[in-house]
């Protein structure tokens, strides 16, 4: 392909995101990537800031995750967390012993008062991490999920009730006074942004919290680039976490016309490019009476080579 002249900008949630992105870190110059990670999955745990999405993007780049598993770190162990249950202590959300070192630095980095984003940077310098990775904001915005058992925070919902409880909606707390972060901002207001990518991340709990925040929708809109929309959801299935049951729950078709129509509804011409897998193929009419440009491509990453052929195909439709 034609190299692209000026940068990329990835958003991205967890898993999913954190697959096509490894993908786009092999097929572009270092530098020219930029990754912005939801941080409404972050939360307070042991005394501990946890960035899920955040260390998914960093393992996934630095070739540290633990690709069986889907998320974590390779080669763990758990003694800490053993101890922590002989005193009785909150395991439900499972921390290893090299990915508690993560964690821990971290909080001294925080309490030293170094901001989210000087301690992402960092900690990507240090894992040999070439991509730019930005938490959407330093300010927190944890999301809460609205169910039929009342309002949960993400994480007790996602790990501690395992998604049980049928969802009715969500909150981003702090959304209206949190501020984009700083260098994700420039890149909005400058002219060196190539095209943006949404990643094939969860649309309501990963990329909603950060096309909220400080209008930041509206400024990738204003940027006159085009922006191309992986759909996380192939054959009605969600590849990785409850993507589908969200759909259902809330009503929307639980197939990557229900993520296209969410984009369409709450992002006005935000999305010019939705990409969805071959076997989804018949929904292209659908989606293109939205507004959109489809094309179809594969998008199940299993293999190294499949997350590369992605991204190339996502940079070539930019």
């Amino acid at each position: 392909m034609t190299p692209l002249a000026g940068q990329v900008l990835a958003l991205s949630g967890g898993v999913g995101g954190a697959k096509l992105c490894l993908g786009l870190n092999d097929c572009l110059p270092p530098g020219q990537l930029h990754i912005a990670c939801n941080t409404g999955d972050d939360f307070q745990h042991l005394g501990l800031t946890i960035c899920p999405d955040i260390d998914t993007v960093l393992y996934t780049l630095s070739g540290r995750s633990d690709t069986a598993q889907g998320w974590g770190l390779a080669g763990e162990t758990w003694h800490v967390l053993q101890a922590l249950e002989g005193l009785e202590g909150d395991t439900w959300f499972r921390l290893g012993d090299r990915d508690l070192a993560t964690h821990l630095w971290r909080a001294g980095q925080l309490s030293a008062g170094v901001s989210l984003s000087a301690v992402t940077a960092e900690l990507a310098r240090r894992l040999g991490v070439a991509a730019n990775v930005y938490p959407m904001s330093d300010d927190p915005v944890p999301t809460q999920v609205q169910t039929d058992e009342g309002e949960l925070a993400f994480q007790a919902y996602f790990v501690r009730e395992q998604c049980r409880p049928q969802v009715r909606g969500f909150r981003f707390q702090g959304v209206d006074q949190a501020r984009l972060q700083p260098e994700l901002k420039a890149l909005c207001t400058g002219e060196s942004l190539a095209g943006v990518i949404i990643c094939p991340s969860n649309p309501f709990v990963s990329i909603d919290p950060m096309l909220q925040l400080d209008n930041f929708w509206q400024s990738l809109r204003e940027c006159a680039v085009k922006v191309v929309a992986v759909a996380p959801i192939v054959a009605g299935q969600a590849l990785k976490g409850p993507a589908a049951k969200m759909l259902a729950e809330l009503g929307l078709p639980v197939t990557a016309l229900g993520v296209a129509e969410h984009y369409a509804r709450h992002y006005p011409g935000l999305v010019t490019t939705f990409v969805l897998d071959h076997s989804d193929a018949t929904l292209a009419p659908e989606i293109a009476a939205l507004g959109m440009e489809v094309q179809v491509r594969s998008t199940i990453m299993r293999e190294r080579a499949a997350k590369q052929a992605l991204a190339n195909d996502c940079l070539e439709l930019l």
